[in-house]
């Protein structure tokens, strides 16, 4: 009998501290989730396809853009051997919301590479080419604009910047951004290093080779050896140059 009790007052107990327990569980706050907000990002191209989960993508370090529980993603997927096609996708609390893989579907072996977004409404994506091949690429965005075609020649890496609709991916606009052989026109080199946005014009901060591009498209007299450093203003259309300007060049 008093075995009977004393167990009776073991079990009251027991369960007296699993309910504070639970409710010590119950009542704890989550941590709070701070929003996390990237407007610009230039890196190196990855490859990544639209099968691929945010984690995979996330894990390869591609160049994102994110803001609160919303992130775009650039890179490019590996088409064929000597091929790339650029890839550019956006995802919303790790749910796919949509991707892009047919900006450029040619054999030029393009990539992505950067991306400004404020977001809202304002999203830019920076595309590296190669050269002008049959079948759509950045062309079918690029009439009417700064530098409608990648040029004459062909092999050296040049930057295509297109103005992307964030809701769903379409590329509204697009302009090329090469340099350009003062000796011969045909065109050389262009690596985009930065994106930056004041509401009306688009600053694009870049290593130009032998040589850097007029506002007017012409070629600037340089000194010294490239790559040159090089900013030119853009409108928000990509339609004008506002200015441009290089070191060791006028």
């Amino acid at each position: 009998m008093i075995y009977s009790q004393k167990l009776q007052k073991y079990l009251a107990g027991f369960s007296l501290s699993v309910v504070l327990l639970a409710d010590l569980v119950i009542t704890k706050e989550a941590p709070p989730v701070f929003a996390q907000t990237v407007n610009s990002s230039i890196g190196n191209a990855v490859t990544f396809s639209c099968n691929d989960s945010e984690a995979t993508i996330q894990a390869k370090n591609a160049p994102k853009v994110s803001n609160g529980n919303t992130t775009i993603y650039i890179g490019y997927q590996q088409v064929s051997s000597n091929n790339k096609n650029p890839v550019t996708i956006r995802f919303t609390n790790g749910i796919k919301t949509w991707c892009r893989s047919d900006y450029e579907t040619t054999n030029d072996d393009g990539t992505g590479y950067g991306l400004f977004w404020d977001g809202a409404n304002v999203l830019y994506g920076v595309y590296s080419s190669t050269g002008s091949q049959t079948g759509n690429d950045f062309r079918r965005f690029a009439t009417g604009r700064w530098l409608s075609s990648y040029g004459s020649g062909g092999g050296p890496k040049v930057a295509v910047i297109a103005k992307i609709n964030p809701a769903n991916g379409e590329v509204s606009y697009a302009t090329f951004l090469s340099a350009k052989k003062a000796d011969n026109g045909q065109t050389n080199s262009l690596v985009v290093q930065n994106l930056s946005w004041n509401g009306t014009n688009l600053t694009v901060q870049a290593k130009s080779w032998w040589t850097p591009r007029r506002a007017n498209t012409n070629s600037m007299t340089c000194s010294g050896s490239s790559p040159y450093q090089y900013t030119a203003v853009f409108t928000g259309d990509l339609t004008t140059v506002n200015s441009a300007s290089a070191m060791t060049c006028s």
